[in-house]
């Protein structure tokens, strides 16, 4: 048996069958660990959600900003991406907006010592806390009706980490924001969201900023951490932490590699029929 972590999808199943080939998945026998973002953008985020979710327990989903925004969209909550309208049209949308909402938005496996992420583990968090934290969320998504939670959750503030001080909704909007949006941190641990571009572009304009990994106490090194979101970093491997993301709808490539193995060689696909990354 073999695993597999995969990059962001963003509704590109053309790709993602290419790369399962090149890896000669076994659905039977292999798993499959997507970092989140299985829609959005892409032209086919109903049939990737739809394949996806047909995988059953071959395959393991984290939720990404992108899947969340979809889920507030169907409950009224925000305004839908336009690529995700057919998908919201579908006959079958609230079944798999049901089955979406049930997926964590953090995933452990103990044997391989590894996390499974969308954005990352923010800075001071312990193990323990990213697991407890990741749980509350996951209670509220999956409410009967999460409609007022969603409307309740977005925003860029609180930045910072507090447990005893924060209010309950700014403490989950700061999860929220650190499991599917964090990119980068300044040097104290403040979350910051409007840089997107790669480390070595941003440095020269803001160097008190630093990726969210580079900030001390931002990991638990006993974990290799595997998360997506950031296409503009692209496939990357600094210490722990392994970047999976690597632009395949932005015309880059779709990519994967082995999490129950010394991390190695990576497999991926090009997906030039998409488009550059907006600059």
């Amino acid at each position: 048996m073999a695993i597999y972590a995969i990059g962001d999808l963003q509704g590109c199943l053309n790709p993602l069958l290419r790369l399962l080939d090149l890896l000669q998945f076994d659905p039977a026998a292999d798993r499959l660990w997507f970092a989140g973002d299985l829609v959005s953008r892409g032209p086919q985020s109903l049939e990737t959600l739809r394949f996806v979710r047909s995988l059953g327990h071959s395959a393991v989903s984290v939720l990404g900003n992108h899947d969340v925004s979809l889920i507030a969209a169907h409950y009224g909550a925000l305004k839908p991406h336009r690529s995700v309208l057919p998908l919201l049209a579908a006959d079958d949308a609230p079944a798999l907006i049901e089955w979406l909402r049930q997926r964590p938005f953090l995933h452990v496996d103990e044997t391989c010592q590894s996390l499974l992420v969308h954005a990352g583990i923010a800075p001071g968090w312990d193990f323990g806390t990213a697991v407890s934290c990741a749980r509350e969320l996951e209670q509220e998504m999956r409410q009967t009706d999460p409609s007022h939670w969603l409307k309740k959750v977005y925003g860029n503030q609180p930045d910072h980490w507090d447990r005893h001080r924060l209010k309950r909704r700014q403490r989950q909007r700061y999860m929220l924001n650190a499991f599917t949006r964090m990119r980068y941190c300044h040097a104290d641990g403040r979350l910051e969201f409007e840089q997107k571009l790669a480390p070595e572009q941003v440095r020269k304009t803001h160097p008190e900023l630093r990726p969210w990994f580079q900030v001390q106490g931002a990991l638990e090194p006993r974990y290799t951490v595997f998360f997506g979101h950031w296409s503009t970093l692209g496939f990357h491997r600094e210490g722990s932490v392994i970047s999976l993301d690597s632009g395949c709808v932005w015309g880059g490539q779709l990519s994967a590699v082995r999490v129950d193995a010394v991390p190695g060689t990576r497999w991926y696909t090009d997906c030039t029929e998409y488009g550059r990354h907006p600059t």
